[in-house]
């Protein structure tokens, strides 16, 4: 690379992308293009909306339809690559900004998240803020502190003329820097005010303004409106705009969003200036200053205790009258929840082998102890329900309804738990500590273990977080292990399954059609093969007088697969793909046992050991890891 070219052809492009004019320039430009003179909310609507969205119908999507019912769901591209498992969050923060951006109500309200540690409220602030950065500049009034609209220059008594040629609303007035200049540098010729382009930056406080919590005894709201320059003060009258420094979080914020992070650690009377910013879109100026025009988002976020505490309090009832809570939860579906984790590594320098399911188990974890139990399901059952998988009652065919768990819940579930940040921890942990570069389920649960030893917490509560990692999941571990060996000794397991899936949906079909079955070989018609049938059935607790009605709902769910366009193959119909694997399981129970158990093998015992190492390999397994969950297995499955 040469750098002295890179440097300057970066400058150059950015260089020409700026504007410095006059007034009556940018006036051109507006009318060209009502869109530069658009405000802040509908700046930041518009910047998501830009990258497109998907619309999830609940009729095309069976896991739509499950999680959802008939409501479908909108996927925005904005927040796609970073936030997981909060789609319905999504799209009530959208909502907020499409209302505002038509100037509704929620133009003049606080967008408050609210919601447990780690759940994504931080994040979400931050990816508006990185978004306002590489949005295309603004046009403000040059050396205006609060890098405000130019069209502020307008009197008020030619207004309308303007808007009616320019296309545009026009709102707001000038702050009391760019009124003294207009009047004794222009002398009041404001066609002639210069305008100039400025990029948001999160650094250079243009556009971006950031609250933290402040000691309520050091509170000063020069933070938020910017305070009066004392050195001045002999130069100028109390009132000169000259001695104002607009430097506050609202000054700075103008045009953009101004942040609150942790807001109800803060006084209220510190907060009160959150009152004439939302409502009258004015805040006050240092000093005895008049009122200053304010357009832009406000955003805070806190935890739920502190939000209880807030508003149990009857005096605070004006500023909860400006707030659209908005409430983040922790996900609850385990592949999305995996799928943060998976960001949150990629993004790291962690280069250690991850053998498979280790994250399937820490995320397990994490939601099983977000989860509100339930008088219906298990946990390990309620998880997969709430992960969109197809689950019936045992002995039954009736499925059980993710919307009556949730009704059951109440609005609580997953706004507590352990939180994202504890399990990455974990596996920092766990990668940390690898002597072999590499981790697998046994050593995640082991970490987390410790984890949840060394947490500040009850002992009711560790007891219970324990219990989950110990009893529940080392369970469902077992049965994925279990599972897992058997594909890899069993050669070309998916055709067998196939096999099996492809006979039971001809079974099915000519019993529940009360048909005949047609012998490809001979030609022969045959009656459904009950004892077949049953054979995968009772794998999954599907009793004898339920048998007709589970028969009936798979070919029903067949065809409407086939109606959609959709592929059947034996994963198709989760509850059967679960009989036709543990039917696959049991055939080979014994001779697994043996191969895995077997301290001294004979020739034939160890070419199939060896084959299903490799098959186990090929499945994202290292040697490592088979050495350890091969023993493992062998000391804790198949026992009699």
């Amino acid at each position: 690379m040469n750098f002295k070219e890179f440097i300057q052809s970066d400058r150059e492009k950015h260089n020409k992308y700026k504007f410095q004019g006059t007034f009556l320039d940018y006036l051109e430009i507006v009318k060209e293009n009502p869109d530069v003179a658009k405000l802040a909310h509908e700046r930041i609507y518009d910047i998501i909306l830009s990258q497109g969205f998907s619309n999830l119908r609940s009729e095309d999507n069976p896991k739509i339809k499950k999680l959802y019912g008939s409501e479908g769901v909108k996927r925005y591209n904005f927040f796609t690559e970073d936030f997981f498992g909060i789609d319905k969050v999504i799209m009530k923060l959208v909502n907020y900004f499409k209302a505002a951006s038509m100037k509704g109500e929620e133009a003049r309200q606080v967008l408050y998240l609210v919601g447990p540690v780690g759940a994504g409220k931080s994040s979400l602030v931050e990816s508006l803020k990185q978004a306002l950065e590489t949005a295309d500049p603004i046009y403000s009034l040059k050396g205006c502190p609060m890098h405000e609209e130019p069209l502020h220059l307008i009197p008020k008594h030619l207004r309308k003329n303007f808007e009616e040629s320019l296309g545009v609303q026009i709102e707001g007035d000038l702050c009391p820097v760019c009124k003294y200049r207009l009047i004794n540098e222009f002398n009041g010729k404001y066609e002639d005010f210069p305008v100039e382009t400025k990029n948001f930056s999160i650094r250079s406080r243009k556009g971006i303004g950031v609250v933290p919590p402040v000691d309520p005894n050091n509170q000063d709201t020069s933070i938020l409106t910017g305070s009066v320059d004392i050195s001045k003060m002999d130069m100028y009258p109390e009132d000169d705009p000259r001695i104002f420094s607009l430097n506050g979080a609202f000054n700075v914020g103008n045009r953009g969003l101004v942040e609150f992070i942790e807001v109800f650690k803060n006084d209220v009377e510190y907060l009160h200036t959150i009152i004439t910013a939302t409502q009258e879109k004015s805040i006050p100026s240092p000093g005895k200053g008049s009122m200053i025009y304010f357009d832009g988002l406000i955003i805070a976020h806190s935890n739920e205790a502190e939000w209880n505490k807030f508003k149990s309090d009857h005096t605070n009832e004006a500023i909860l009258d400006r707030i659209v809570k908005i409430e983040v939860p922790y996900c609850l579906e385990l592949n999305e929840e995996i799928k943060i984790y998976e960001k949150i590594i990629n993004k790291s320098n962690f280069k250690a082998h991850i053998a498979p399911h280790t994250l399937e188990i820490a995320a397990m974890f994490a939601i099983l102890s977000r989860l509100v139990p339930s008088a219906k399901v298990d946990p390990i059952t309620k998880l997969k329900i709430y992960n969109g998988e197809d689950i019936v009652e045992k002995g039954t065919t009736k499925r059980i309804d993710i919307g009556e768990l949730r009704e059951e819940a109440g609005p609580m579930e997953g706004m507590k738990g352990i939180s994202t940040r504890f399990i990455i921890k974990a596996i920092d942990n766990a990668l940390s500590n690898s002597e072999f570069n590499c981790i697998n389920p046994l050593s995640i649960m082991e970490t987390m273990i410790k984890s949840v030893k060394e947490m500040d917490i009850s002992q009711e509560e560790k007891k219970k977080y324990l219990g989950l990692i110990q009893d529940n999941i080392r369970k469902e571990y077992n049965k994925v292990l279990e599972k897992e060996i058997t594909k890899a000794f069993i050669h070309s397991f998916r055709e067998q399954a196939e096999s099996l899936f492809n006979n039971y949906i001809d079974n099915a079909e000519a019993y529940v059609n009360k048909s005949k079955l047609k012998d490809v070989a001979t030609g022969e018609e045959l009656n459904p093969d009950e004892v077949f049938m049953r054979s995968i059935e009772e794998h999954i607790g599907i009793s004898e007088a339920s048998s007709k009605g589970f028969r009936s709902d798979v070919t029903s769910y067949m065809f409407y697969v086939v109606r959609n366009g959709g592929k059947l193959d034996y994963t198709s119909y989760e509850p059967l793909k679960d009989a036709i694997e543990k039917k696959l399981i049991a055939s080979v129970r014994d001779l697994s046992r043996i191969v895995t158990k077997s301290r001294v093998r004979d020739k034939e015992q160890d070419e199939k050991y060896n084959a299903m190492v490799e098959e186990m390999k090929l499945s994202g397994y290292c040697s490592h890891c088979c050495d350890v969950i091969l023993k493992y297995a062998a000391n804790n499955l198949w026992k009699d």
